[in-house]
């Protein structure tokens, strides 16, 4: 693609580096004239583009008849399947997540609901993101036929393949006695995995995937899950990745309490998300640990920074003080 197109297109960097890094160039290529006809079908008139997207091209449009919508066209991925998207929406109907609007699944493209200002925006505590992410994650959560959904098992083998190449890939960036532990963590959620206990999960609850949305309904969330991954899996892997979100605040601990604080730190948190939700509080604290390396890794391969070494950091202050100790916490 020549840099006038780029331009035209105004795709943020991290969604052009993850596409290189996936060697999706032939995607790349055929965005511009891909937006071009979707606005046409669709009746758009497009504006800004959202500079914070990580996985697809996110734009304002104007639908015909005057009402504000998005359009969003995701970068074909292993990990963040449209076709998964589509259904958790379907699924969804516009409760925990915004309404969409129409669909094209083989190109990727979706129309939806436009809401407000990320949560990441806005003046909120850890202990307030974490209370309105969990509020949201459980608008979504329900007993659903398992349909195509990946399930929490197939899920953790993903992840233990991920965190092993990128790894290797980015030149061993943090110790091995931590890839190990996410490996362990990873083998125990894949062994406790039931369909029994499996709900439709969000899969990737983070401030930036947390939107302001109408309170309209009574008993809303204040905030709707954009980019759902769709899983069928434990609640308590939503709680995990909500819970990965504070490596800034752990290396802070770990400063200025040592390693033992942000170790300590972590677990309170995982204990006080199981309470407010009735979820076990191990599992949710070892999604947590296998988040924070496999979101670390990621992060430091597209480029997204200070966050992914900062996760990784932060993994490495908890290991080192709690690797052999965690099961009895």
């Amino acid at each position: 693609m020549n840099r006038s197109s780029y331009a035209d297109v105004d795709l943020p960097d991290a969604v052009r580096q993850r596409a290189i890094a996936a060697s999706s160039h032939a995607w790349l290529d055929a965005l511009p004239n891909l937006i071009t006809e979707l606005c046409s079908e669709w009746q758009l008139t497009r504006g800004r583009t959202y500079r914070e997207a990580t996985e697809a091209f996110v734009a304002d449009v104007t639908r015909a008849d005057g009402s504000a919508a998005v359009l969003k066209i995701l970068l074909p991925s292993e990990a963040h399947d449209a076709s998964q998207e589509i259904a958790v929406l379907r699924l969804a109907g516009g409760v925990g997540c915004p309404q969409l609007f129409t669909a094209d699944e083989a190109r990727g493209a979706l129309l939806l609901e436009r809401l407000g200002r990320a949560m990441a925006e806005l003046d909120l505590s850890l202990a307030e993101r974490r209370m309105h992410l969990t509020d949201a994650a459980r608008q979504l959560w329900r007993r659903i036929p398992q349909q195509n959904f990946t399930n929490g098992a197939a899920k953790g083998f993903w992840l233990k393949e991920l965190i092993e190449q990128h790894w290797q890939k980015l030149g061993q960036p943090c110790s091995r006695i931590v890839i190990d532990h996410a490996l362990q963590c990873a083998d125990q959620r894949i062994a406790a995995h039931h369909d029994r206990r499996a709900v439709l999960v969000h899969g990737d609850i983070h401030a930036w995937n947390a939107l302001e949305g109408s309170q309209a309904a009574q008993g809303a969330s204040r905030f709707k899950l954009v980019d759902p991954d769709g899983l069928y899996a434990e609640a308590e892997y939503d709680l995990g990745v909500i819970l990965r979100e504070d490596p800034e605040e752990l290396l802070q601990i770990a400063e200025c309490n040592g390693a033992d604080g942000a170790f300590s730190a972590s677990w309170q948190a995982a204990r006080e998300l199981s309470v407010a939700t009735n979820c076990d509080p191990t599992a949710i604290w070892q999604w947590a640990f296998i988040e924070r390396i496999s979101t670390g890794l990621v992060c430091n391969e597209i480029g997204v920074q200070p966050v992914g070494s900062d996760m990784l950091s932060a993994a490495e202050a908890i290991v080192s003080a709690g690797t052999f100790r965690y099961a009895n916490q």
